[in-house]
């Protein structure tokens, strides 16, 4: 994230247990772990992984169980408050873990020596080791970046000929059940300010998956990619109308900054969304991508 998007850690804890969801069901569909198997590094090294706009570490904990065995972790994000929650070490050896969250997979046991380090990611990205690395990877990221921002990310890992994955990024779906006659309004102001700029330049908003697949294989990366939607059915789960609030507050305020004017009906938007979170369900649509170098 740049200095311009920061995002609490009130609400990264609040969507963290529905990206490990979609995340389960896109990894199955992208073969993620047998994938990942073909690019690890040979005779006992390590794995040694960047995660960009790291931010509370919601992506080591759903992704180092399943990378399995020792990895050394470079966890990389402009915002300090963020990185001080971080520990310095994270093991999983039977159903035990020293991290603030539980983790979302306990399956396999492994031990990760991690390293924080601030950085403006809109600025300093030639700075990073890429050459020592493995795997890159991010989480809701790709959204909010440039296009020249992404083609500069990606010269520099197919440079150092290194994995990416990159995971729930939003491709602009929102299905609300049952409907509003706002909702495609809200949609629409929605999108045209998530295009703005983040930091990074032009956001690329929805567009950012049909981009980023150009980009990689454009650069020879073998690129698969999967939906990762989040299903927040209010009905069934408090935590899911819970977000549904966050996300129709969220959107009901960007659409009021992108057109003022219609500040009044978003308003109202929102508070029908709000009240009728218990008995409605939303989908919104994530993609997730993983590109691995020509070599494998």
């Amino acid at each position: 994230m740049s200095n311009k998007e920061t995002f609490s850690a009130d609400w990264l804890r609040q969507r963290e247990p529905f990206d490990t969801v979609a995340r389960d069901h896109a990894a199955e569909r992208l073969r993620l772990s047998a994938r990942l198997r073909a690019v690890r590094p040979d005779g006992g090294v390590p794995w040694r992984v960047i995660d960009l706009a790291c931010g509370t570490g919601a992506n080591l904990r759903w992704l180092a169980p399943r990378l399995v065995g020792e990895q050394e972790w470079l966890v990389v994000d402009h915002d300090a408050a963020l990185l001080q929650r971080w520990p310095e070490r994270l093991a999983l050896d039977g159903d035990n873990a020293n991290f603030h969250q539980p983790l979302a997979y306990s399956g396999t046991a492994f031990h990760a020596r991690i390293v924080r380090q601030q950085t403006d990611l809109a600025r300093q990205l030639h700075t990073l080791p890429w050459h020592a690395a493995h795997l890159v990877t991010a989480s809701a990221l790709l959204d909010l970046v440039s296009l020249d921002w992404l083609q500069q990310m990606v010269g520099h890992a197919a440079a150092a000929r290194v994995a990416l994955l990159f995971t729930l990024s939003v491709d602009g779906r929102h299905q609300w059940t049952p409907k509003d006659p706002q909702d495609a309004t809200v949609a629409r102001l929605f999108q045209a300010h998530q295009r703005r700029n983040k930091g990074f330049g032009p956001a690329l908003g929805p567009e950012a998956i049909e981009a980023c697949r150009g980009v990689m294989l454009a650069a020879g990366y073998r690129v698969f990619s999967a939906a990762s939607d989040w299903r927040l059915d209010g009905r069934a789960q408090p935590n899911a109308a819970a977000l549904q609030c966050a996300l129709a507050d969220g959107m009901a305020a960007a659409a009021s900054e992108q057109d003022p004017a219609s500040e009044r009906s978003m308003t109202a938007w929102r508070d029908r969304r709000r009240a009728n979170a218990t008995a409605s369900s939303l989908r919104v649509g994530h993609v997730d991508v993983l590109a691995l170098p020509p070599t494998h």
